[in-house]
């Protein structure tokens, strides 16, 4: 039987700015400052992020806002 692959789907930035909301540059600005998982370069203008981090972070940001509210 063969070995199955990993799965691993990338994301562009369109995509990604569907499931945050957010202008470009604060996307940008965010990846910088360690707060957005880093891009993935694929060539001179090709960009990409693995769907896995970019459905992690919303999962954090969701349990964020979750404890803030609890909080309030």
């Amino acid at each position: 039987m063969p070995e199955a692959k990993p799965q691993c789907v990338f994301l562009r930035l369109p995509q990604v700015l569907e499931i945050f909301p957010i202008s470009r540059s604060s996307w940008w600005q965010g990846c910088k400052e360690d707060r957005f998982p880093k891009p993935i370069k694929l060539g001179p203008r090709t960009t990409v992020w693995r769907k896995s981090d970019i459905e992690r972070l919303a999962e954090e940001v969701s349990r964020d806002a979750e404890t803030r509210k609890k909080n309030v």
